[in-house]
């Protein structure tokens, strides 16, 4: 299997969204391999399928003074935050050749991060059994999220990298109430930079994943091929 990364900077979220859905149709047809984006959003709040109106705690006002949008969403889960210092990854590939199990999907993708975290900054992580993603003790440090559109995945994961951590007092983050949101600076005691982040996450997720190439391709020409602007 191939795998096709694509890093993209920084994405406004309804026009990655609406990416999505394109390559989702592409994916279908066999146009294109499994393709991972990576991205970063300005400040965005998302509510998943289980989400509930309470899960909001700012005043509008104070959301629109941060340029903070609210959009709901086809995934699975609660409410979730993005914003700068957040990698996020998008997943679009047919789950038919990841032997048709979307928990097993989940599974993998989580280990991605418990590897690369252990192995990269040497930072023990684990999975929490009543709530999906990836925890270091009691903190998340990366929220999973998956849409399954007629064989064909979607939507992702949201790494805390450098986050502003304060943003996730906006919202009661995936229904829960009792638990923290760590971030890989503040575990590390370092800045980590996106594309470092990222570097990582290629080389767990193709190596968890059992991909045979992953392909880095040439982002600016796909930004182009798929309309997007710059």
């Amino acid at each position: 299997m191939q795998l096709n990364v694509q890093r993209l900077g920084r994405v406004g979220y309804q026009q990655a969204l609406d990416l999505q859905l394109k390559l989702v149709e592409q994916r279908r047809s066999e146009q294109i391999p499994d393709t991972l984006l990576l991205l970063e959003h300005p400040p965005v709040i998302t509510m998943g399928r289980s989400a509930l109106d309470s899960d909001i705690l700012a005043p509008a006002d104070e959301l629109e003074r941060a340029g903070a949008t609210l959009h709901r969403i086809s995934r699975g889960g609660e409410t979730t935050y993005h914003g700068p210092g957040q990698l996020v990854g998008y997943i679009i590939a047919n789950l038919y050749e990841h032997q048709r199990r979307l928990k097993r999907f989940i599974g993998n993708l989580e280990q991605v991060f418990i590897d690369l975290l252990a192995e990269r900054y040497s930072v023990s992580a684990g999975r929490d059994e009543h709530h999906r993603g990836v925890w270091v003790r009691d903190e998340k440090i990366a929220a999973i999220g998956i849409a399954v559109n007629r064989g064909i995945t979607m939507h992702g994961f949201a790494f805390n990298v450098h986050t502003d951590l304060s943003h996730f007092g906006w919202i009661v983050a995936c229904g829960i109430t009792d638990r923290g949101q760590t971030s890989l600076e503040r575990l590390t005691g370092r800045t980590v930079s996106l594309s470092e982040a990222g570097s990582a996450v290629v080389e767990a997720f193709g190596r968890v994943f059992g991909y045979d190439s992953v392909l880095d391709s040439a982002t600016d020409s796909f930004r182009k091929t798929v309309g997007m602007s710059n």
